[in-house]
């Protein structure tokens, strides 16, 4: 394995991590433009970002086995190809049905990459250097929540909200050729036993990891979070009287707030054990979505920024914990990476699909929606910290015995 990887092979790492979220959020302040366009409801046009979050979560249990079985450059070629067919859709979509099953094939081709560079990083490095390599890329992964409504809008302002759609087809053709220099790394067997075997195996061993379940309720209960503001805050901010520039420039501080805890946790990994970070961090995490659940519960702010700064005290704590439990959920699992990040993925989205979802069938409660759902994924989180302490304990009960 090698020990570090090189500068052009992190860059790829980093654009192929920030693709979903790109898709995801560059189209974030059209949203009202989009929703009188096409005349339609507030919930149809939130419902595209929930849609698109269930395909990104389908897609990834097909793209894990599937790369591991016949190697990660070939799956990821066809994800990217269909990615840019059903971005063009979207972009000449005449109505919102038609972009709704567009942004579903969209997710389907752009949830390739997600399980993909997780799954390269596993084959390729062990350790501390996985952990290293994770907290290099995610705190880059946060530049796609400001960097990608700030084009998004201008995009908009400038040619109209359709032309963000064109803007995406660019970047996975950017994406396409970077992958055609980067080599194979699956360990591919020749002598493969049937899939369904294979995989019933593989899933066996993973599901039954009580460290495995415990870090993707973690990263799970973080990421909902995350989309429920996503979802509920272009209609809150427009509510309050916002323009699209002015969402698209909201979510700068609560980017910078994730690169503080990505590159924070990347230092403090360099003295101090990640199981000794995590627990402070997670309590950062209860503490933001229990403020912003009092605040939406006793006050009906007139502007943002009270449910704004513990938001960006809530992007610090997911910077850091992500690199930290990525990485502990999928290193046991080196002979079946991809199926492992690709089960990691769909269970964190289908958690993420379902806050979101509440989020866009209640938009019409407001605010209140939005920090009700994020305050309810901090018990997820710490269910998912039991049974992470639990699996740490069996683990030295087994060494001290053996």
């Amino acid at each position: 394995m090698n020990k570090q990887p090189s500068n052009i092979t992190l860059l790829w790492f980093a654009c192929l991590s920030m693709l979903g979220y790109l898709a995801t959020d560059m189209y974030l302040p059209a949203f009202e433009t989009m929703r009188t366009d096409f005349d339609t409801s507030q919930s149809l046009i939130g419902l595209s970002l929930s849609i698109f979050l269930l395909g990104m979560a389908m897609g990834q249990l097909v793209y894990g086995p599937l790369s591991d079985r016949i190697g990660r450059i070939k799956v990821l070629m066809g994800g990217m190809t269909l990615f840019s067919i059903a971005s063009v859709l979207c972009a000449f979509a005449p109505n919102v049905e038609l972009l709704l099953i567009a942004r579903f094939a969209q997710a389907l081709g752009a949830c390739s990459a997600t399980v993909i560079w997780q799954a390269v990083v596993v084959d390729r490095y062990e350790g501390k250097v996985s952990e290293r390599v994770f907290a290099t890329i995610m705190p880059l992964v946060a530049l796609s929540p400001a960097l990608a409504p700030l084009a998004g809008a201008l995009l908009e302002h400038q040619f109209g909200w359709r032309s963000i759609f064109v803007a995406l087809v660019g970047f996975g053709a950017v994406l396409s050729i970077m992958t055609l220099k980067e080599p194979e790394s699956a360990k591919l067997d020749t002598k493969q036993e049937k899939i369904s075997t294979q995989l019933r195996r593989d899933y066996q061993q993973i599901l039954s990891s009580k460290k495995f379940v415990g870090n993707m309720m973690i990263f799970a209960a973080c990421s909902a979070a995350f989309f429920a503001y996503l979802t509920g805050s272009p209609f809150v901010m427009s509510a309050m009287g916002y323009s699209g520039s002015d969402i698209g420039l909201s979510y700068a501080p609560q980017t910078v707030a994730f690169i503080i805890g990505g590159y924070g946790c990347r230092t403090l990994l360099s003295k101090y054990d990640s199981q000794q970070i995590l627990p402070w961090i997670l309590k950062l995490f209860l503490a933001s979505v229990t403020v912003m659940f009092l605040i939406s519960v006793n006050t009906e702010p007139k502007t943002i920024w009270p449910i704004l700064v513990p938001f960006c005290f809530l992007a610090v704590a997911n910077g850091a914990i992500y690199p930290i439990i990525i990485s502990k959920a999928l290193e046991d699992f080196k002979s079946c990476s991809a199926t492992a990040a690709g089960l990691l993925n769909f269970l964190q989205t289908m958690v993420c699909f379902a806050a979101s979802g509440l989020v866009s069938a209640f938009a019409a409660h407001g605010l209140l929606t939005v920090t009700t759902t994020m305050f309810a994924t901090g018990f997820v989180a710490l269910t998912g910290y039991a049974l992470v302490v639990k699996a740490r304990r069996q683990t030295l009960q087994h060494a001290q015995t053996a």
